[in-house]
């Protein structure tokens, strides 16, 4: 059965391209312009993803999320054209799974989506029990979570977002540092060395992250 997504956009033209995009994927869309309708839809429907606008005409796209997390952990993604980091961090703190600036890439927002998506799905029996859990910034592996630095934590969670993808070391940058162009590519090295480290500490014999010379890292949840 198709993933079912709600999208809360006031604008067509984005609204068409973002649905246009994911029902080629396969997913089944169903598109509102104002908060309250897709609130209502939320409460009658469900959905297993939200795509939310901040600036929407009647209630801001926070204040769809808010209510939304009254009664759902429902994965949200919110679309914005103020990239401020100020909104991203409101975002987050709100129970948000991604930010997406605008203009974005339909491409890209599609590979968003299945991400968030692969998320709530069971990770294959490997007797490794690696756990992310989103809401609360954390990654826990053997039901205990691992200290991690920041940078640590944004590092592993966009490798287990995509599992098999290789990341160029550049592609890491852009989604663990705030401001990437200020650091240099062996710092992404020097993060991975560590988090290899930590994963070992507490389970020796699990190593997922993947080294692809010439060209970065990757997660497997399979042996090399």
């Amino acid at each position: 059965m198709a993933k079912q997504i709600l999208l809360i956009e006031d604008e067509a033209a984005i609204a068409d391209s973002v649905v246009y995009a994911l029902e080629r994927e396969g997913y089944a869309v169903r598109w509102h312009t104002l908060g309250r309708a897709g609130l209502a839809d939320f409460a009658q429907a469900g959905a297993d993803l939200l795509i939310l606008d901040v600036g929407l005409p009647d209630q801001s796209g926070f204040d769809v999320c808010r209510s939304v997390r009254q009664s759902s952990a429902v994965p949200i993604l919110f679309l914005s054209a103020r990239a401020d980091e100020i909104d991203r961090v409101v975002g987050f703190e709100l129970g948000a799974d991604d930010y997406v600036p605008k203009p974005f890439s339909p491409r890209e927002l599609v590979a968003r989506v299945r991400a968030i998506l692969r998320r709530g799905q069971p990770a294959p029996e490997t007797g490794h029990v690696l756990k992310h859990d989103t809401l609360r910034a954390q990654i826990s592996l053997q039901g205990r979570p691992l200290e991690l630095t920041r940078y640590e934590y944004r590092l592993l969670a966009a490798l287990m977002a995509e599992p098999e993808r290789v990341f160029s070391r550049a592609q890491l940058m852009d989604r663990a540092w705030d401001e990437p162009e200020a650091s240099f590519e062996r710092t992404v090295d020097a993060h991975i060395k560590s988090l290899r480290a930590k994963l070992r500490e507490r389970d020796p014999l699990f190593d997922p992250i993947r080294t692809h010379r010439g060209l970065g890292y990757s997660f497997s949840w399979h042996k090399p």
